[in-house]
């Protein structure tokens, strides 16, 4: 149900993701997501699923501001500060925090998803609502 370990590049086929040794222990990237990623389903406006140096710089970001929690950050919202994570507290459970909001609060609106799919079905419903 999960995609194997990634590189030590933090490449696992055409993605770049957060390297295994910035990760949580226990966490990998389930394989639905990498799959998502190499077919291009990045943009999804308003969503946009970040790789590369964004991706690494808003995990960074987000263990300062939020250093009590292990937040693996894959999408972002255009239009807000609202970031899709998964809580490296050993659940696949997704959930979207609103960043640069005062600790504690940052999940004040409980947006949680079971999984990644849940949330990708959202965010494609996101998609048909941003554009109308």
């Amino acid at each position: 149900m999960v995609a194997s370990v990634l590189g030590s590049a933090g490449r696992f086929g055409l993605a770049d993701l957060i390297t295994a040794g910035k990760l949580p222990k226990d966490f990998i990237y389930p394989r639905e997501f990498i799959h998502v990623v190499e077919l291009g389903l990045t943009q999804l406006d308003p969503w946009w699923i970040i790789q590369g140096d964004l991706l690494r710089d808003l995990h960074r970001g987000l263990l300062e501001r939020y250093p009590t929690r292990e937040l693996i950050p894959f999408a972002k919202r255009q239009d807000n500060d609202d970031v899709a994570c998964w809580d490296g507290g050993g659940s696949y459970e997704v959930l979207v925090i609103h960043d640069f909001a005062s600790p504690g609060w940052e999940d004040r609106r409980h947006r949680r998803f079971p999984n990644f799919k849940a949330w990708f079905r959202q965010a494609i419903e996101d998609v048909i609502e941003f554009e109308s």
